[in-house]
């Protein structure tokens, strides 16, 4: 357990190793400088578009946004950038396994940042009859 301890912090002494602990806060910490009425280029600014190679749990990488959509609506399409802010299931057996609700949506009009969260998705789905996937 020592010797796992020390090669962990050596690692991240001399490498700088992200984790996925660190990405997710990392995220976090970035939706709060985000605002209604940003183009996505401000936003992917903001949140990062890089694949990060993470160290825990085999290693597994992490694309930021971790994955993109486009929502379709009556008379409305929308473009959506889920990034992985949460953790709410345990690793599977070959690496860590990211389910929707540990990613957040970022959802954009017309190229202008119109809201973020799973709430928001809610509240707009009736409301511009999107059809989910």
């Amino acid at each position: 357990m020592k010797k796992t301890i020390v090669v962990f912090i050596l690692c991240l002494l001399i490498t700088g190793c992200t984790t996925t602990d660190q990405v997710r806060a990392k995220n976090r910490l970035n939706l709060l400088k985000l605002s209604v009425g940003i183009t996505k280029e401000e936003v992917l600014n903001i949140m990062g578009t890089e694949t990060i190679k993470t160290y825990d749990y085999g290693g597994p990488t992490i694309n930021n946004p971790y994955r993109n959509e486009i929502l379709q609506g009556k008379d409305k399409t929308f473009e959506v950038l889920y990034y992985y802010t949460d953790k709410k299931n345990d690793i599977g057996y070959y690496g860590v396994i990211i389910t929707d609700d540990e990613l957040t949506p970022l959802v954009f009009d017309d190229g202008k940042l119109i809201g973020w969260g799973w709430l928001f998705v809610q509240e707009n789905i009736q409301k511009y009859e999107i059809r989910l996937r």
